[in-house]
């Protein structure tokens, strides 16, 4: 291996590919970067064996097809300490590779490529195009209620659903749900897969708001999306999610408007002294106003009223604080709306103008 790429080039695709590898492996190689030359392209790949990432980068001039890999940190670390706009030749002395750049000189540990795994996907599937913004949209929306190491493993994970010219995302941790969906220009096969909760994220690194197309490729096994500089592939979780149609509250007949910033505010500030443990706040709904109640096993205290467009029977429902602030972080608008039956049933949460997510909150005894 022989090459010459400047830093700029190289830096912003290692740190995506970089973070794709896994920090505690069990396989020495997993914990390098894999690097393929051919022609001017420089191919960069990095794995966990269940999320697979490949940037393309140009090179400064033509070099031989060679592989190799490379200390997946340290390279990057390398990198980033070097000075702006500097040349970095990386040229292969047996089982070395000795990185030059101005007057600086460092010697990395390879290990061989033709030992690197890839992730095979064995099945042709009917390929999607839509815009990044598109799915980066949904994605965002729902996140943040994927669950974090549930033994209900199919909820560590978003469920993508293609269906009637529409791509929808849904994501449950058991206590609160987020639905968001988008309409798309052309006919789609009906599928649904869940994604990894690890896949999600790395996706969402790697997208934008931009109106460049990507290519969505589902399998039973595996997600596949190719845009211009990266290809990521992920194992998808086996598994049945939810019914989450039978989740969604459709009664309702309490409707509150309010200012989103507002509510963030009072609830962030009332929340200072709700329960550590458990986080609840109550939230008494009259005419015109909201009373956030919160305290804790200290005996403290906090009470913060706002105006709300609600007219109707009093109603008070008890909240974990840190779901409903989720929500409003995740809505975009300048309204939310909260629509509640009463104490014991699950509310539902949107933005005032825009119906395409819709987030379901379940209620706390306090």
């Amino acid at each position: 291996m022989n090459l010459k790429v400047s830093r700029e080039d190289l830096l912003k695709p290692l740190q995506f590919v970089a973070g794709v590898v896994e920090k505690r492996n069990t396989l020495a190689i997993l914990a390098n970067v894999l690097l393929e030359v051919e022609g001017d392209v420089l191919t960069l790949t990095g794995t966990d064996l269940e999320v697979e990432l490949v940037a393309r980068l140009p090179l400064l001039e033509p070099a031989e097809h060679s592989a190799v890999t490379l200390p997946a940190k340290k390279l990057l670390d390398i990198c980033k300490s070097l000075p702006a706009e500097s040349v970095i030749d990386l040229v292969q002395d047996g089982d070395r590779v000795i990185i030059k750049t101005g007057r600086s000189r460092y010697n990395l540990a390879t290990l061989p490529a033709v030992e690197f795994p890839n992730i095979q996907t064995e099945e042709d599937t009917a390929p999607v195009t839509l815009p990044q913004r598109v799915l980066r949209k949904v994605i965002d929306s729902t996140t943040f209620a994927m669950a974090v190491q549930d033994v209900r493993y199919y909820l560590n994970g978003m469920l993508l659903e293609l269906k009637d010219k529409q791509l929808r995302s849904v994501a449950t941790d058991g206590h609160r749900l987020a639905m968001a969906l988008t309409q798309l220009e052309s006919e789609v096969p009906n599928v649904q897969v869940i994604v990894p909760r690890k896949g999600i994220l790395e996706l969402q690194r790697i997208i934008d708001d931009s109106d460049k197309n990507l290519t969505l490729e589902l399998t039973s096994n595996h997600m596949r999306a190719t845009l211009d500089q990266f290809t990521f592939t992920t194992k998808l979780v086996d598994g049945k999610f939810p019914d989450y149609e039978r989740v969604i509250p459709r009664g309702g007949d309490k409707e509150i408007v309010a200012d989103k910033e507002s509510l963030k505010m009072v609830l962030s500030r009332a929340s200072i002294l709700s329960n550590e443990k458990y986080r609840g706040v109550r939230l008494v709904f009259t005419d015109g106003n909201v009373q956030v109640l919160a305290n804790n096993p200290e005996q403290e205290e906090a009470e913060e009223n706002l105006a709300v467009d609600y007219q109707g029977e009093p109603l008070e429902v008890g909240f974990n604080v840190t779901y409903l602030i989720d929500v409003l972080n995740a809505v975009k608008g300048d309204q939310i709306m909260i629509k509640a039956s009463d104490a014991n049933s699950s509310a539902l949460v949107r933005d005032f103008d825009d119906d395409t997510a819709v987030y379901v909150i379940m209620p706390m005894r306090l």
